[in-house]
This record gives C-alpha cells, sequence and structure tokens, in this order.
C-alpha cells in the first residue's frame, strides 16, 4: 500500500488481522474511521479501550462480563439453576440467548477438545463444569458443543466424565439414599454437521435447543 499514508496502511494491516475481515473489508472501515469526525474517533477509541479493561469472564460460567463480576445471566435469580447449557465460547451463549427462550444457565468449557491442535480436557474448563453438575441442585446438562468432530469429542467426554462422577456420588452415598442421575442432552440434530453456533440463526438454535435429545 504504498500509495497509502504509513499510518493509514498500519491501521488497515491491523484491522485486517481481526476474525472475519479481509484486506478490503480493513481497507473500508479504516477509510470509514478516518472520515469520522474527530469527537466520534475520539469516542470510538475510549469504547475500544474501556472495552479491553474491562470486559472480563465470569467468575461462575465463563460468560462475558464486567470488572470480574458475575455476568447478568447468573445474576438473574429468575433463570433455572438446575439447568445448565454448555457450549464452547462466550459468543454461543450470545447466540442462544437471542432465541429468548433459554431460561437456565450457561457454562462456558473454553473451546473443544482437539489433540491434533493441542487442547486436551484439562486445557477446558470442564472440571468446573462438574464441580456445578455435582452441587445437589444441577438436574439437566445441556451439552451444547458445535456440530464438529470436536465438539462431538466433546460432549461424549463430558458425558463420560458425568457417568463417573455419579458413580463416585452413588459409592459415598448412605444407606437407602438413591441420587437421581443428572440427564444429559444434546441439541438436535437440525444444525448442519460441522455447523458453529454464532453462525446459526436463532430460530434454527431455538428449534435445535427445544427439540434436544438424550444423550
Amino acid at each position: 500500500m504504498a500509495s497509502l499514508p504509513e499510518a493509514l496502511s498500519e491501521l488497515i494491516h491491523r484491522l485486517s488481522r481481526l476474525p472475519g475481515i479481509g484486506p478490503r473489508a480493513a481497507e473500508r472501515l479504516a477509510l470509514a474511521i478516518i472520515d469520522k469526525n474527530p469527537a466520534e474517533i475520539a469516542a470510538l477509541a475510549d469504547a475500544l479501550n474501556d472495552a479491553v479493561a474491562r470486559v472480563t469472564h465470569c467468575p461462575e460460567c465463563g460468560c462475558l462480563s464486567q470488572d470480574n463480576r458475575p455476568c447478568r445471566v447468573c445474576n438473574d435469580n429468575g433463570r433455572d439453576r438446575s439447568i445448565i447449557c454448555v457450549v464452547e465460547s462466550p459468543l454461543d451463549s450470545i447466540a442462544l440467548e437471542k432465541g429468548g427462550g433459554y431460561h437456565g444457565l450457561y457454562h462456558v468449557l473454553g473451546g473443544a477438545i482437539s489433540p491434533l491442535s493441542g487442547v486436551l480436557p484439562e486445557d477446558l474448563r470442564i472440571s468446573e463444569l462438574l464441580l456445578r453438575a455435582g452441587d445437589g441442585v444441577v438436574s439437566e446438562l445441556i451439552l451444547a458443543t458445535n456440530a464438529s468432530p470436536e465438539g462431538e469429542a466433546t460432549a461424549l467426554y463430558i458425558r463420560q466424565e458425568l457417568d463417573e462422577l455419579h458413580e463416585r456420588r452413588a459409592a459415598t452415598a448412605g444407606a437407602g439414599e438413591v441420587l437421581a442421575r443428572i440427564r444429559v442432552t444434546r441439541l438436535a440434530r437440525g444444525l448442519p454437521s460441522g455447523s458453529q453456533l454464532d453462525y446459526t440463526d436463532s430460530a434454527t438454535l431455538q428449534s435445535a435447543l427445544d427439540n434436544r435429545t438424550e444423550l
């Protein structure tokens, strides 16, 4: 970009490194930004700095929050705390919330098991999930990992870990005590194979959630 000012070329380069933004889109964005009046540009810069400094992950579920506080979903006393929807990323929980029909809690794993990419179970927030599942309140886990080989493998791994958790709890239960097994479900197969939740429209996601099946 020899014909462009160095500062503008650097802005385009930085924008092009963002997910989903190619060189042409980055160029259009950069030109749109510098065409704004100085006050709007300053407000944009302030908003970006504020978001970077203050947006964090909820200490309870891993969804996006602010200032290390519990997120709005976890703070909502009207949510059904007996159901946890397990997702790979905070973007997945945002996509599911847009449907408006889910009223339980979430748990963000931080990815999916992928040995070829160096992501092992211990790299994800699976142990934290098992702690939440064993609190005696949770009765259902919805495994809403992506419909990809990695997402399917992660769902099956969690299913196995939950079975082992139930066996351990049953072994230490008192005489005559009957422990209810946590229901484990998977989003309905209406989702295309390999699809990502955050790229799926809200109506399709809501239908997959409403018609979830036992795993």
